[in-house]
């Protein structure tokens, strides 16, 4: 065996080794969502919005963004802590699941924003038509971290506190 495909090989195994179960991504997938949208829900009815539907778009978003970002942030926390401590487990764990969760909550808000525009945007692959998505999905992520940020706390930061905890016990 030669050195490159040594290392090459190396590698795959210590992906592969931080692969998660199907099963612990599954169902962390469907309880990170279901407590990221009852998080934007209670934060939501608190405020007292007005129209139900709004609310529920708002938490389905939230709810959408957390059951992306569940299996993207165990697999990275795990290639982060694999044969370290639990501290580090815990904060690689703490550090992915909030990166994640946000930024792909924002992905999706933006989307859903530019679906919005789009009416009023220019044709399609047009030079003008970049410069509005570019500038449109710029907003929206501006406006979801202003605005979007606070319907995840408390509820939200206390179950990151727990994944993240739940995460630092399990088996290495």
């Amino acid at each position: 065996m030669t050195p490159h495909a040594a290392i090459l090989s190396r590698n795959l195994n210590f992906v592969r080794r931080a692969l998660p179960g199907w099963g612990a991504t599954f169902f962390g997938s469907f309880l990170w969502a279901a407590t990221m949208g009852m998080s934007a829900l209670i934060n939501l009815l608190l405020d007292n919005w007005v129209t139900p539907e709004k609310i529920r778009t708002v938490s389905l978003l939230f709810a959408g963004g957390g059951a992306l970002a569940f299996p993207i942030s165990l697999f990275a926390a795990r290639l982060v802590s694999l044969g370290r401590g639990r501290e580090v487990a815990f904060a690689a764990a703490m550090v992915c699941l909030a990166a994640a969760t946000i930024g792909l909550t924002t992905g999706l808000y933006a989307l859903q924003y530019r679906s919005y525009y789009a009416e009023w945007h220019a044709p399609v692959f047009t030079l003008t038509w970049g410069f509005q998505l570019a500038f449109t999905m710029a907003v929206a992520s501006y406006q979801f971290v202003v605005l979007g940020i606070r319907l995840y706390f408390p509820l939200g930061f206390i179950a990151l506190f727990a994944a993240s905890l739940w995460f630092a016990q399990q088996q290495r």
